[in-house]
């Protein structure tokens, strides 16, 4: 089997997640928040962008999730969704936005999909939003779960630690990822949880997983962007690969930018009208 079989996809959909977890194919997964990062990561073939939560730390310095507001979310997939051709696009639907009842969650879903062009939403929780799930995956909207570590609970855990390291919580977390499965998900998002758990869990249900600090089994990878990048320093999790120093990079062209205005350098002969 070739790693890059679904190079040949012109449209990532549910179903080319599916086949892909069937044949053995690891899913790669990045989140975007912006057109033009958004149009460089699809160009070089990534299969999932997650317009995640996370832009309510990345993009707009928050300290937690929890405020990012359901038009910002729309925005920022609208601005994604301008700038892809390739890849299957989820956005996630923000703190506040579901939890209520299962028709502010309809509301809230419809409104990412009729308002940005996004392909598929993502929540957070197991059997506790099990209404709500049915319900957006009746109105024909597809669902992502997340299970494990979920950032928008973060007050009710007090921490970021790995989740379901006790028998009783991974043992939810399995029944949870079996309800979401039988509700109709197309996948879930695994995160920070034991490895061996995680793959348990991939190995239990037919939908694909994508884990974040979950270890190699799951069916496929997903990263903050600014991370992987190196554009933030601060977050520094056992889990993270850093493919670029981008922080390093951006600064030290910003200074010989700087340089060069104040020396007359820049705009030189050639670079005038």
């Amino acid at each position: 089997m070739s790693i890059h079989k679904s190079e040949s996809i012109k449209r990532i959909t549910t179903h080319q997640l599916q086949a892909m977890k069937e044949r053995g194919e690891k899913i790669s997964m990045l989140t975007a928040y912006d057109f033009s990062m958004a149009k460089i990561i699809d160009s070089a073939g990534i299969d999932v962008l997650l317009v995640g939560d996370s832009a309510s730390n990345v993009m707009a310095g928050h300290e937690t999730t929890l405020p990012i507001t359901l038009d910002q979310m729309i925005y920022h997939a609208s601005s994604v969704i301008r700038g892809v051709e390739r890849a299957f696009v989820v956005v996630d639907i923000p703190f506040g936005s579901y939890q209520g009842n299962s028709s502010e969650a309809l509301r809230s879903a419809i409104r990412i999909m009729k308002e940005s062009g996004a392909h598929a939403i993502k929540m957070e929780g197991g059997a506790e939003i099990r209404e709500s799930v049915t319900r957006i995956l009746s109105a024909g909207v597809p669902v992502m779960g997340h299970l494990g570590l979920t950032p928008q609970s973060i007050f009710k855990f007090g921490t970021y630690t790995v989740r379901a390291k006790e028998e009783k919580e991974a043992a939810k977390l399995m029944e949870d990822a079996k309800i979401l499965e039988e509700c109709g998900c197309f996948g879930i998002v695994l995160e920070k949880i034991p490895a061996a758990l995680a793959k348990k869990v991939t190995e239990s249900i037919n939908i694909p997983t994508i884990g974040i600090g979950a270890g190699p089994d799951t069916d496929g990878q997903v990263l903050v962007m600014q991370d992987m990048l190196g554009i933030t320093t601060e977050f520094q999790p056992r889990f993270l690969r850093r493919y670029a120093d981008l922080n390093k990079e951006v600064g030290e062209a910003v200074r010989q930018y700087i340089k060069d205005v104040k020396s007359v350098d820049f705009p030189n002969d050639g670079e005038q009208y």
